[in-house]
């Protein structure tokens, strides 16, 4: 048939579909939207193979190639009246893509919450309330005692919105949905607006305080700061008055912060000072909570936010000003799919925003104080507590040749004790849950080992946890009973070595039964605000938290007067060039746990190695003496800061396999460095790849991993080694026989 009666399509939309392929799918618009210059930033529903996808439009234009109209395919059809994904967020989007390496469809699906992801549309925006029904105002005074009855009480004047019944009563929702099976109260929609409490007054802030307020007030446009101030110096409240302003001008503010369970403290606080709704956006929230928070803000309609790292991607339309709480914290960093660090795209955002950007921190990372060190950040420092809160007293425990007895020196169960006398409380830090790390057998020396992550040369223990009851890999989540003799030499000696925080646990409520023992860990804090609810039932009478990292970051334990911390041991000799900056940011945090009101606070570090160089600096100078230090030994080695890197991972479950794969992407990104490219004697190259490497733990759920570790001193270096090696590395036969992940800037090696 001649070609002229199939005349070439004049518009074509490239869509970027959720696939893990770099390259957008062209679909010709249907016939009812011809007009595909309006298109880009809008979801379509395209065809693909058999499957119905949600994507979004991200170019319009003219065919580039010469193609049979007939094999493209029409699109469904749009999905929104407006683009969805507009202006800077689609920018920056398009930006993360390029710096991660990712598909595009893919970073736009992360960005999105669930519903809009598939296809829904955008939510509507109301708050809900609850309410009681007439059955429910007859019939209240004849409730038991009891949470419903409480509940009831509050409702009976008038509708309240969840935040207030947030703030008002523990536990309201189960009451509600009790309430609410008896036909006693229903759930209504109100305005977004309507629980807007006044704001309180906060306290006087001190002279560091202001200045760091006013220099944040001062900035004009895109102004990096480091707020680095030492635990209970006040941080918040700075951030708090910078809010304020932010929200005088009518603008937007969006606060990051590393973990759900310090969110609804932080909501809280900011609830009552700002005198507006503040919403949140974490992963504890149901996929419709996240739908609303970020359709609010794409309408503009929300004021503040403060959410864990996926907060990162809401769309801000009145944009006034970024805080990262923590920003030291490795949770910023997204360890699985599209791996983008938090932080950085928040630093990437606030420059196209052209607003402020405060990343705060009593330990900073050591990427922040270089550059602070180059001029790129300005530093604000925090050097005093607030208030009349003193910094606590350190004290290193030898425990080198003493008695311990789950996981505890006399010196330290001594120093609980006088604690609890004193009628103060007492957190004993371990970071490592369960109830042990290894079970042992003591007559021919078997150990529980994970049959899905151990190889021949390196096993990978499985933690006992239930008190001896049970095993489980933390690494896989592989689960099974402990046996009741060991399966080698069928003797009975079995014996768990070691102390998690449920042995510690076990032991401290056995040593102290007048006093209550609280876990907070994995294993206790998984119901939606749990972690609060824990702490607020531990309220401030003498009392004794066991936990692991959970409690070392932002919560402001008033009664605190003794934190002891067990088994740092293990972080003193790592093979993780991190790890002592790691070690040193979890001990500060922990540490400043303690003493945070009018009442001195001590710490005790237990250790078999007492004149460890880590701890004597951080005795001696603190942090900032620890961070120059590493800093120095970072830049003699060419580690980051001073250099880039890239992690090219590869899974599958014959190691030989994923080795070829990661030969072939060698061979891919060593042509990059043509002779040309390459260095004068005594020089370093631009780029240097080490690997095929069997990575630090080799076997995982049953896959063998290796890895590729490429490094270069200028960052532009490896970009363009990716950027001219991965499309190869895409097509070549062996990428489809294995699992494989390129992480830029990783924070784990492992």
């Amino acid at each position: 048939m001649p070609e002229a009666l199939f005349p070439p399509p004049s518009t074509v939309w490239r869509v970027a579909l959720p696939l893990p392929l770099p390259r957008l799918f062209d679909y010709l618009p249907p016939a009812s939207q011809a007009d595909g210059d309006a298109a880009v930033g809008h979801r379509v529903r395209v065809p693909f193979g058999r499957r119905e996808l949600v994507g979004v439009v991200a170019e319009v234009g003219a065919p580039e190639y010469e193609a049979d109209p007939a094999a493209l395919k029409t699109a469904l059809g749009r999905i929104d009246a407006d683009p969805l994904l507009h202006g800077e967020l689609f920018d920056s989007l398009r930006w993360l893509a390029r710096y991660t390496h990712a598909p595009l469809g893919e970073v736009l699906a992360t960005a999105l919450p669930g519903p809009l992801r598939h296809g829904e549309p955008l939510p509507d925006t109301h708050a809900w309330a609850w309410c009681l029904t007439e059955a429910g105002r007859t019939d209240r005074e004849g409730l038991r005692a009891g949470r419903p009855r409480r509940l009831a009480d509050l409702l009976q004047d008038a509708p309240l919105d969840e935040d207030r019944l947030d703030e008002a009563l523990d536990d309201w929702r189960s009451a509600a949905r009790a309430l609410a099976k008896r036909g006693l109260a229903e759930r209504i929609a109100v305005p977004a607006s309507a629980h807007a409490p006044a704001p309180r007054p906060g306290p006087a802030l001190n002279e560091e305080q202001q200045d760091a307020v006013d220099t944040v007030l001062a900035a004009d446009g895109f102004v990096p700061f480091l707020l680095d101030g030492v635990t209970g110096s006040g941080k918040t409240e700075v951030y708090l008055h910078a809010i304020a302003d932010c929200l005088a001008r009518g603008k937007q503010a969006l606060v990051l912060v590393p973990e759900i369970g310090l969110t609804p403290q932080t909501l809280a606080r900011f609830r009552a000072r700002l005198g507006v709704p503040i919403h949140a956006l974490h992963s504890g929230l149901s996929d419709g909570e996240r739908a609303r928070t970020w359709a609010a803000f794409a309408r503009g309609e929300a004021r503040v936010a403060v959410g864990t790292r996926s907060a990162v991607f809401l769309p801000l339309l009145q944009p006034g000003l970024i805080v990262i709480d923590e920003e030291h914290d490795g949770s910023f960093k997204q360890q699985d799919g599209i791996r983008y660090h938090a932080r950085d795209f928040a630093l990437v955002r606030a420059k196209a925003l052209n607003i402020p950007i405060l990343l705060g921190s009593a330990t900073p990372s050591l990427e922040s104080l270089r550059n602070v060190q180059a001029g790129r950040y300005g530093h604000l420092r925090l050097q005093r507590r607030a208030g009349q809160a003193q910094a606590p007293q350190v004290r290193v425990v030898d425990v080198r040749k003493r008695p311990i007895e789950a996981g505890l020196s006399p010196e330290l169960v001594d120093a609980i004790a006088q604690g609890l006398h004193a009628g103060g409380q007492v957190l004993v830090f371990k970071n490592r849950r369960g109830y042990a790390p290894v079970l042992l057998c003591h007559d021919c020396g078997w150990t529980a080992h994970c049959p899905r992550c151990s190889t021949p040369l390196k096993g990978t223990p499985m933690t006992v946890h239930g008190g001896g009851r049970r095993l489980q890999c933390h690494h896989c989540g592989t689960r099974r009973p402990a046996p009741n003799a060991c399966p080698d030499c069928g003797g009975l000696a079995l014996q768990s070595q070691g102390a998690g925080t449920e042995r510690i646990e076990e032991s401290l409520s056995a040593r102290f039964p007048d006093y209550p023992v609280r876990r907070i860990d994995r294993g206790t804090t998984q119901r939606r605000d749990a972690l609060e609810q824990h702490l607020a039932e531990f309220g401030t009478a003498p009392g004794i938290l066991v936990g692991t990292q959970m409690l070392a970051k932002g919560h402001d334990l008033p009664n605190l007067t003794l934190v002891a911390v067990v088994g740092i041991d293990e972080g003193l000799f790592s093979a993780d060039f991190r790890a002592p900056e790691k070690l040193a940011q979890l001990l500060i945090q922990v540490a400043g746990r303690a003493g945070r009101a009018d009442k001195l606070g001590q710490v005790l570090l237990q250790t078999h190695h007492p004149e460890h160089p880590l701890l004597h600096t951080l005795l001696t100078g603190g942090y900032a003496a620890f961070a120059e230090t590493e800093l120095a030994q970072r830049e003699a080695a060419d580690f980051p800061p001073f250099a880039h890197m890239a992690l090219l991972r590869a899974e599958a479950q014959d190691v030989d396999v994923a080795n070829a794969f990661l030969a072939k992407a060698r061979r891919e990104l060593d042509a990059f460095a043509d002779p040309r490219r390459r260095p004068a004697p005594g020089q370093r190259p631009a780029l240097e790849i080490n690997g095929p490497l069997p990575a630090p733990m080799p076997r995982r759920a049953g896959y063998q991993r290796a890895q590729l570790i490429l490094t270069a001193l200028e960052r532009r270096h490896l970009h363009a080694a990716l950027d001219a090696a991965l499309p190869a590395i895409y097509a070549c036969p062996e990428a489809r026989k294995v699992r494989w992940s390129l992480d830029v800037d990783p924070i784990d090696l492992y």
